[in-house]
């Protein structure tokens, strides 16, 4: 038999503290230790975003793994649409030719789309403005792909100053907005260079998972060379870990080797996995619309705080 872990299924007991630990308690029933049982670390509160008045300059965020399955189109989604429920303009950039993520945000065909970010990129007289699709999520906007994107890596090799084409693109519209997230395709070749030479900063997803380790050495060299030839102000935002499930050793040791090798670099918030996400992404919606009470859903709220909380404190990392 097959078991789907949900926490969402298992709520915790309200009101008496209870002790526990994640082996017998995956679903953190512990109250008020003082230690995150994920993670082993002191427990940190993020505090609630205050209001904007005005918007931008945007800070540039690619999510990036070139494993492909380990959340980061989910995160996207999820984690710009908890971002905009705090009041921030988003933007989000599917920059895979998959269009993962405007089938999963907006039950997009992405085979019907007339104009995506292939055209920006590659055709002069479009404009972003001509691609902008708006959601039903307020505050949250999106730039479509589809499959016309995969031709993008092979034309791009003959054009001058390849690797900073989607920057120049969004340029335009980086005052109207507060974040832009760029979902990147699970590889490492000319398109994630691109996202990472337009980008502030990076947030790698990373599967709570041994094969999801793999690759890290790869992509943190990746991400050396466009910072020392290419993009010197990119910074690591930080590591999150995916898909958990605290009630196997594996998942709990993985997460600890994440932690172990990349310190504070990695967020305390854990995205632990739940049937709901599939559920959302069928439907369309962000979780945070989908099931808004959800575990999951007030996971990438936690995550929005403190992603926020970390960041500095106006546009672009200045």
């Amino acid at each position: 038999m097959n078991w789907e872990y949900d926490e969402d299924a298992n709520p915790a007991p309200v009101g008496e503290e209870v002790l526990a630990d994640p082996v017998t308690d995956p679903w953190r029933t512990t109250r008020n230790t003082g230690v995150d049982l994920h993670t082993s670390r002191p427990e940190r509160t993020y505090p609630e975003p205050e209001p904007v008045d005005e918007h931008g300059p945007a800070r540039i965020v690619a999510l990036c793994n070139q494993k492909g399955g380990v959340g980061k189109t989910t995160t996207t989604i999820n984690l710009g649409a908890a971002i905009a429920e705090y009041g921030r303009r988003v933007l989000l950039v599917d920059f895979d030719p998959q269009g993962a993520l405007s089938v999963g945000l907006g039950r997009l065909d992405p085979r019907e789309l007339d104009l995506t970010v292939y055209n920006l990129l590659m055709q002069r007289d479009v404009a972003v403005e001509d691609v902008l699709l708006k959601t039903d999520v307020d505050g949250l906007d999106l730039i479509p792909s589809n499959i016309d994107l995969s031709a993008a890596e092979v034309q791009l090799v003959g054009e001058v100053a390849r690797e900073q084409m989607l920057g120049r693109a969004l340029r335009p519209v980086i005052d109207d907005y507060d974040v832009v997230l760029i979902d990147c395709q699970p590889s490492l070749g000319l398109l994630t260079v691109n996202a990472l030479t337009a980008a502030d900063g990076v947030i790698v997803p990373l599967e709570c998972e041994f094969f999801a380790l793999r690759g890290v050495a790869l992509l943190m060299d990746t991400i050396q060379k466009v910072q020392e030839r290419l993009n010197e102000d990119l910074v690591i935002d930080g590591f999150l870990g995916t898909m958990y499930d605290p009630r196997t050793l594996h998942a709990r040791e993985v997460l600890s080797t994440i932690i172990d090798g990349f310190g504070d670099k990695v967020y305390s918030t854990v995205i632990n996995r739940t049937v709901r996400f599939p559920d959302a992404t069928v439907a369309g919606e962000p979780i945070t619309r989908f099931d808004s009470s959800s575990a999951g859903a007030n996971a990438y709220r936690e995550l929005a705080k403190e992603v926020l909380a970390r960041w500095p404190l106006s546009g672009r990392g200045a």
